[in-house]
């Protein structure tokens, strides 16, 4: 059996919900051990929080960016997160997905350039069901 993909979820916390419900269409592939979710939540009381974000960050196979005016909107995102994402991917070493939330002038970022889920890049809460975007989002095609 291979190890699971690491996977980091950049989000807004205004975005929670979204984001919830988005680990919660992940399940399966987490009880299959196909992927290993991170996202600030799981950072433990007592640790250090831009340490532990930074290593997870730097370790993940998969980065997702869970994208809405909130998190463009983000310093903690915007600056960190996404600029060190998207180094990695230009050097070859995670692979960095956005998910569009939200819309929002997402075109006009630094990660325009990349492919968005769901399809059509239709942001979820413009779908009239949110866990079919969800569902219909593909992520399992790209682990």
């Amino acid at each position: 059996m291979t190890a699971p993909l690491t996977l980091f979820i950049s989000y807004s916390h205004g975005d929670d919900a979204l984001k919830d419900d988005l680990v919660t269409h992940l399940a399966a592939l987490k009880r299959q051990g196909k992927i290993r979710a991170w996202q600030d939540c799981d950072i433990e009381a007592g640790a250090e929080w831009d340490t532990e974000t930074q290593q997870q960050l730097d370790a993940a196979d998969l980065i997702l960016l869970l994208i809405s005016a909130r998190f463009i909107a983000s310093d903690r995102c915007y600056d960190q997160q996404i600029q060190r994402a998207l180094q990695r991917h230009r050097d070859g070493t995670t692979r960095v997905i956005p998910v569009i939330l939200r819309p929002c002038d997402w075109q006009n970022s630094p990660f325009s350039h990349l492919q968005p889920l769901p399809k059509d890049a239709k942001p979820i809460t413009q779908w009239p069901d949110p866990d079919a975007a969800l569902f219909n989002s593909e992520l399992s095609r790209h682990l």
